[in-house]
This record gives C-alpha cells, structure tokens and sequence, in this order.
C-alpha cells in the first residue's frame, strides 16, 4: 500500500454487489464503490468488485477467488455466509472450509482481509417464528467461523449487530434485506473508520444521500414484484419444509 498506490478487491454476494443503492443510469453503487471514491481522494486506487447476487461461500471459492487474486489486492473484503443460512443444503462444516481456503489464498497473496460479524437476518426480515430461531443460529456458527478467521487471518472486521443503523427503517431498502443508499454509506463509514485507524488517509464516506437514485415507491414495488417476490418464494420452498421437521421434531 505503499507510494500511493492502492490494490482493492471486493469479494462477497449482493450486499457487496451494491444491491438497495441504484444508480440513475443503471446498475448498483454500494459500499465498496463509496469505500473506493473516499480513498481516491489519497490514493491512486485499482478496484476490482467480483462479487455475485446470490453467492454462497462455495461460489466465493470457485468462480471469484481467482480474479481478485489475479488484481493482487492490498485490501480484501470477504462479506459472504447469509445465503448460505437460507440453504436447505446448510453445511457450517463445508462454509468453515470454503472460507478459511479463500481467506488464507488472499492473506497468503499479500492481502489485508477485511470481514464481518452478521447480525440476526431472520429477526429483522419479520419471518415466521418457526424459522427465527434455527436461522438465528445459524448466523451464530457463520460468526464463529469469521471469528476463526479472524484469529487466524487478522485483518479489519465490522461487527454488524453493534452497529446502531441496523435498526434504522431508513438504511433498508424495501426487502429490508439489502441496504439502502443510507445503510451502503454506513457501511462504507465504517470500513473507512477502521482503515484510518490502521494508518490509511481518507475522508470519511458522506451519510448524507448523494450520486445515487432518488427513493421511488414505483422502483421499489417493482424490483419487489419482480425480484424480491420470487427469491423469498424460492428460499420458502427451499426453507419451509426444513423447517417445518425441525419444529416438529422440537415438538417431540
């Protein structure tokens, strides 16, 4: 990261994609784009963003850890692990294998990783109770295996659940399960935070709107009909009867 030169890869699902902060000529921003504006401001910055709608720590492994090791980053950002949760095919000793392989190729490549503690998904989406409690743990094993990571890795991480937006109505999009334009500059704030207090010089992200699209009713209830609806129908039909046995069986 030296003679102003910075290597930046973002490697992740649809948060790190920028899902919930359109662009008014299409397609997404997001936090790592906001992240990147601010350390334009000191650095000559070569950003690569490989992250997938949808991915899965598996998909992380297979189809975007070798572009962002082919970038050389100086910085790596990891933040995957949730939709693995909404899997009927959940596998934490599998998530604990495909992540620690990615993290340590990044780290082995010269990388500083910068990875997160999720907060509790299922309580903030409002999902049935039957599915609260299981999907609830489940984050809690993701979390233990960024935990590990941590301990072994080192590297920047972002505790979500202690971040006070989590709360916020206003930094959700309408799915209230990707960010708002508001919670993406949370979310680049607060990595900015941490790079800062590591020695990098930037400016903090602005939490005031900016760049982006202006929030529209229209927009959003047609992203839902066309997008939201069908992906929580499809993790219902994946989810519901796993979690349907594992209530009975609770029952029992």
């Amino acid at each position: 990261m030296g003679n102003g030169y910075l290597r930046f890869a973002a490697l992740g699902d649809s948060t790190t994609v920028g899902l919930g902060d359109p662009l008014p000529a299409g397609g997404w921003r997001g936090w790592a784009r906001l992240l990147v504006e601010s350390l334009q401001a000191s650095y000559d910055v070569s950003f690569c963003n490989v992250a997938l709608s949808g991915a899965t720590a598996a998909v992380v492994r297979e189809q975007q850890l070798d572009q962002a090791l082919a970038h050389r980053p100086d910085l790596a950002s990891l933040l995957v692990g949730v939709n693995d949760t909404l899997r009927s095919s959940w596998d934490p000793d599998r998530l604990h294998a495909d992540l620690s392989h990615v993290a340590g190729a990044l780290v082995d490549g010269g990388a500083t990783l910068m990875t997160v503690r999720w907060h509790d998904h299922a309580a903030l989406l409002g999902l049935p109770r039957v599915l609260v409690r299981p999907m609830a743990e489940r984050i809690t094993l993701v979390n233990e295996v960024y935990d590990d990571l941590h301990a072994t890795y080192g590297g920047l991480r972002l505790d979500l659940a202690l971040m006070p937006e989590v709360v916020d109505r206003t930094c959700w999009s309408i799915d209230r399960f990707h960010p708002s334009e508001l919670g993406h500059r949370a979310l680049a704030r607060a990595w900015a935070e941490r790079l800062r207090a590591v020695g990098l010089d930037l400016p903090l992200p602005s939490l005031e709107p900016g760049g982006g699209c202006e929030p529209s009713w229209r927009r959003d209830v047609a992203w839902m009909v066309t997008e939201g609806a069908p992906w929580f129908g499809r993790r219902a039909r994946d989810l519901g009867p796993w979690a349907v046995r594992r209530a009975l069986a609770a029952a029992r």
